[in-house]
């Protein structure tokens, strides 16, 4: 159930965690894999780790993002899979937030999820035409959760749980899986750059009592939906440390 022989997918976010992880567990499964992060130097290592084509892009920026993915498709093939993976973090109170971070976490979290859907749509709306042809986003437990200092975090993955949604009544009739995978505690970066010295400690306390799961926990799952047959759609995928309920 999890052979992924001639499949090629497209993973942003690429170069470290989640993204990283399931480059590698997409990989293993026999997909051709092409990997897309703002470090050159990190996205570069993790594509030599995987045999995997690379570019270098921001997914903020619709146009370099656009230019990355043709740089790719045009070494790889199609895309059938596509995991928007690229995501931020930076919790801090409301009313004294930098509010650049709510821009960063609305331009990687909604905005790069739009971009990257965007420029892929097409391939995979041709591959559904003869095979599976998977678009998964990551969204975040954090989507269904009340969290001070959270409020825009939390309200940008709900975002994406709902866009998510949506995206499948749209595509779902033309032959297109659309996932969400909403993660609990996973060993990754993210929350490393929060600035608030409170909203540090908290996550800090919080992976304590909540032990982060392996990243590749999430890869594994991503390459299990994605290899079930093409008329079977796991719509959302909540995966968590069992200590977090």
């Amino acid at each position: 159930m999890t052979n992924l022989e001639n499949r090629t997918a497209l993973i942003t976010g690429a170069g470290t965690g989640i993204g990283a992880a399931t480059a590698a567990a997409l990989a293993a499964a026999g997909a051709r894999v092409a990997l897309i992060g703002r470090r050159a130097d990190r996205i570069a290592s993790v594509a030599r780790e995987v045999d995997g084509a690379y570019a270098a892009a921001d997914v903020t920026d619709r146009a370099a993002l656009a230019a990355a993915v043709g740089e790719l498709r045009a070494q790889v093939g199609t895309f059938d899979l596509v995991f928007a993976n690229a995501g931020a973090m930076l919790a801090a109170p409301f009313d004294t937030a930098d509010v650049g971070e709510w821009d960063r976490m609305v331009g990687v979290n909604v905005t790069g999820l739009l971009n990257t859907a965007r420029a892929t749509i097409g391939d995979l709306t041709t591959a559904a035409a003869h095979g599976p042809a998977d678009l998964v986003l990551t969204s975040s437990i954090g989507a269904h959760m009340v969290l001070p200092g959270y409020a825009v975090y939390t309200a940008t993955k709900a975002a994406v749980t709902h866009l998510t949604t949506n995206l499948r009544a749209e595509f779902g009739p033309r032959g297109v899986r659309v996932h969400a995978i909403e993660p609990g505690m996973t060993e990754s970066e993210l929350g490393d750059h929060m600035s608030d010295p409170d909203a540090r400690e908290f996550l800090r306390q919080f992976t304590i009592d909540n032990p982060p799961i392996p990243a590749s926990a999430i890869g594994d799952a991503v390459v299990w939906s994605t290899s079930l047959p093409a008329n079977v759609n796991v719509a959302s995928m909540i995966v968590l440390p069992t200590a977090q309920g």
